[in-house]
């Protein structure tokens, strides 16, 4: 198994990047962000990478954190959800974005990604969510906090009903997760829903 590959940036095209290691370049498939992050023509980089073999192809995926990696090999142990999709998505979120949409159970958020379909999206959430917000995989650890987001999703009472109603309202629960996790839980749900459309309004200004 090849673990990751480490050498000179050749080539970039639009789903793939190739690093010259020891005079042979590898083509590695990979997701926009690991293209952003890659670096420049002609430069050293580093890309974590996973094999896939099949009767027809053997294909090296390649990415610029083991986190995006593993996110990957989680979006593949879904039935039904092949390394073509799986880039999809972590072309379209972020690791800690993909995370933290899953752990919401936000499936509507998946769709956004190229070729994801709803019967996909839920099966995606169905899958993994236990797994992601009990933090199984470990992966939650190293992102922004993870442990209020996963207990306001989890939560009931004023905070339950305050997502809710901004879910209600239009927001995925994915974005109103993350803000209301950050105010005081012993508040109203009113003033929960209140303090959270100030915030949003904030940022949609800044």
């Amino acid at each position: 198994m090849i673990y990751s590959v480490h050498g000179k940036l050749i080539a970039k095209e639009p789903a793939m990047a190739v690093v010259e290691c020891g005079g042979v370049g590898y083509a590695c498939r990979t997701t926009l962000h690991t293209l952003g992050q890659v670096g420049n023509l002609g430069e050293t980089v580093l890309l974590y990478t996973v094999m896939s073999v099949r009767e027809d192809a053997v294909e090296l995926f390649g990415f610029s954190t083991q986190q995006e990696l593993q996110c990957f090999q989680l979006l593949t142990s879904v039935s039904g959800v092949g390394p073509k999709a799986a880039l999809s998505i972590l072309s379209d979120l972020t690791p800690d974005q993909f995370l933290l949409t899953v752990a919401s159970g936000d499936s509507k958020a998946l769709t956004r990604a190229k070729g994801i379909g709803a019967k996909s999206a839920q099966r995606i959430v169905m899958e993994l969510k236990d797994k992601i917000a009990g933090d199984a995989t470990g992966l939650l650890s190293g992102t922004a906090g993870a442990g209020e987001i996963a207990a306001a999703t989890q939560s009931g009472g004023n905070v339950g009903e305050a997502i809710e109603a901004l879910v209600t309202l239009g927001y995925t629960q994915s974005e109103v997760a993350p803000i209301v996790a950050k105010l005081d839980p012993s508040l109203s749900s009113s003033d929960l829903i209140r303090l959270a459309l100030q915030e949003f309004g904030k940022q949609r200004n800044f």
